[in-house]
Order: structure tokens, then C-alpha cells, then sequence
């Protein structure tokens, strides 16, 4: 039996495009070779910096290009959250909570309420004199829920850190994956003289590219961050960023997006029918974009429980997230639409088995 992976958020190997990389990286090399073969700047290459720079109205400077987004996030947490409060939505990303408790930092969770963090919530954690590291959210197609924080929350959000000058981390690697619906501007677009915004081309573009970014919001942080990843890594992999830079600037990209968000749409399609079809005591998220959909196992069953039992399919279960264990994290992204059936079908088994 083949396992039929829901468990990791990556694109399917048909959203890939794969041959034109090679070109792109063809030209890269032939136009520039000895540079990106060897160390460069720890920011990153420097066109595609400024290209970022470009999208956001900031100076290049700002923008620190990353081995992915989570080194992005892993830089943050040992250089700015190290031994400090940091305020996260809860539920969230599983790699984000393991690398800032890594780094000793006491998480405070503001929580979901169906439009993303809660404002009031957040409120609730900032009492007294409290200043945190920073402020952490997912606030596009968020990681695990899919919710999207709508923009009368954003701004709220941002009414309540701005009265207490406090940073705000947004991690935003799905935005432009959205396939219906209108799109929500950034809180950057509200507040980007104190925050960092983070993304990468993972989920754009290639995730084995690992080009990621963040747009600081003061040359100082830049500098410090800058000086964090030469000390970590030395330089960034110069030759994907300029693969990257060459995708981009040839006119690659946006049809290429639209190819990945048709083929993800499809998917997300196909897991919401077979859900249907095959767990209809379940409820579950139906996001307008990104990687996942957010379900909660009929009867409060245990997700764990059910994994454990589930034959040749893998999913996440909810308590990895900081989530009660009867939700489960399913990824649409990375199987096809005959397989994303076939693996629902192996989950509503498991279920029946646990709740026998």
C-alpha cells in the first residue's frame, strides 16, 4: 500500500515547473557563474533584493533574503525572542512554537476565534507593563487553520500594538495563493515601520529553491540580522536567489502562479467533496486559498488516536498546533485529486475503527 501524504504543506510535483527553472538557472550561470558559486553577501543577491524591494516600496536594504522563510523565523527567535515573551496565535504554525521555545522565549497565545487572532484577545495578554519580543500571526490562509484575518481585524490588531510601539512578525508565505475571493492587504501596508514581514517562493514558485525573505522595519534590525545569518551560514545560496531573480524578471511568474493556484484549487475542491462523501459527522474549514483544511473529527474523537490507526495516509494532529486533539491539519497541496480521495477514504476508516 502506497502512504498518501496529507500530513506535509508542499507543492505536488505537476506545480513544479521544472523546466523552465533549468533555464533559468542556465542563464544564471552563464551570465554570472564564478559570483553565485562562490560566497556573496549574508543579505542575499543583491538584484533580487532590490526586485523585493520594488514589490513593498522599501529599500533594499531592509530586505534580508533567507535559506527559506522558517531560517527567517529561526533568526528571529535565537537574535530578537531569545529568553523573552512573545505573543502567538494559538492555534499555529508547529515549527514556529518549536523554534521559539527552542530559543527560551515564554509564549503567550492570543487565540483564533474564525477571523484569526482575536484583537480583544490580544489585549487581554498585553496587561500592565508587558512588552513582548514581538507579536507573532499568520494572518493569510493561517497555518493550521486557514483563516484569513479580515482587514477591519487587521486594523484593530494594529490599533492595539501601535499604542504600545510593540513589533509585529507576519508570516506570510500562502497570500498569493488565493484562487477565489478578494485579497486583504498586508498589516505591513498598516504598520510597516514596526514589523517584519516574512514569505518565501516556496509555495510561488519551488520549496527546494529555499529562497525566502524579510523586510525589516530599520536598517539596525537589518544590520543585526544580516550579521546573525553571515555568523550561521555564512551566505544564502546565491545561485537559487538568482534562479529566483531570472524567473521573476523574464515574466515567469505570474502566469506561473495562476497555473499552481488552478492546480491547488482543484485539490482543495476535491478534499472538501470527499469529506463530504466520507466523514459527514466532521466540520471543516473551507479557505479561499493557501495549503490546508482545518478538521474537526466528528464526537470529539482523538485525532492521535485515529492516526494511529489510519493505514497508509498521514495527516497532523491538532495537538501539534497547540490545538484540543479532536482537530486534525489536512494538507490539499501536495497529492492529486484521485489521491486526496482515496486518502479521506483510509481516514473515515481509521475513524470508524477508533470509534468502535
Amino acid at each position: 500500500m502506497v502512504t498518501i501524504p496529507l500530513a506535509r504543506g508542499v507543492l505536488a510535483p505537476e506545480c513544479l515547473p521544472e523546466e523552465e527553472l533549468a533555464d533559468c538557472a542556465e542563464t544564471a550561470l552563464g551570465r554570472d557563474g564564478k559570483t553565485l558559486l562562490s560566497y556573496g553577501p549574508a543579505a542575499g543577491y543583491t538584484p533580487l533584493r532590490e526586485l523585493i524591494g520594488q514589490w513593498f516600496g522599501v529599500h533594499p536594504y531592509r530586505v534580508v533574503l533567507t535559506n527559506s522563510g522558517l531560517q527567517g523565523l529561526a533568526l528571529l527567535a535565537n537574535h530578537v525572542a531569545r529568553g523573552r515573551d512573545v505573543v502567538v496565535e494559538y492555534p499555529t504554525y508547529d515549527a514556529a512554537l518549536k523554534l521559539l521555545l527552542n530559543s527560551g522565549a515564554t509564549l503567550l497565545s492570543a487565540v483564533l476565534d474564525g477571523e484569526g487572532m482575536s484583537a480583544e484577545n490580544l489585549q487581554d495578554q498585553l496587561i500592565g507593563d508587558l512588552k513582548p519580543a514581538f507579536v507573532y500571526t499568520i494572518p493569510t490562509f493561517q497555518n493550521p487553520s486557514g483563516q484569513t484575518m479580515p482587514e477591519e481585524r487587521r486594523a484593530q490588531v494594529v490599533r492595539t500594538l501601535v499604542r504600545r510601539e510593540i513589533l509585529l512578525v507576519e508570516d506570510d508565505p500562502y497570500a498569493l495563493n488565493r484562487f477565489e475571493g478578494e485579497a486583504v492587504p498586508a498589516i505591513f501596508d498598516y504598520y510597516d515601520r514596526r514589523s517584519i514581514y516574512m514569505s518565501s517562493f516556496s509555495a510561488t514558485i519551488a520549496p527546494g529553491l529555499r529562497v525566502g525573505w524579510m523586510i525589516l522595519p530599520d536598517d539596525e534590525l537589518a544590520s543585526a540580522l544580516t550579521e546573525a545569518a553571515a555568523t550561521t551560514y555564512i551566505t544564502p545560496s546565491l545561485l537559487s536567489q538568482a534562479v529566483v531573480h531570472e524567473f521573476i524578471s523574464r515574466g515567469s511568474f505570474e502566469p506561473n502562479l495562476r497555473r499552481v493556484n488552478d492546480l491547488l484549487k482543484a485539490r482543495r475542491d476535491a478534499m472538501a467533496a470527499a469529506l463530504a462523501r466520507y466523514l459527514p459527522g466532521a466540520s471543516w474549514t473551507l479557505p479561499e486559498g493557501g495549503f490546508f483544511i482545518w478538521l474537526e473529527l466528528p464526537g470529539g474523537m482523538d485525532s492521535r488516536q485515529v492516526l494511529k490507526r489510519a493505514e497508509g495516509v498521514t495527516a497532523v494532529a491538532g495537538n501539534e498546533f497547540g490545538s484540543p486533539a479532536y482537530m486534525m491539519r489536512l494538507a490539499f497541496s501536495s497529492v492529486s485529486p484521485e489521491e486526496i480521495e482515496v486518502g479521506i477514504q483510509r481516514l473515515a476508516v481509521a475513524c470508524e475503527l477508533t470509534a468502535a
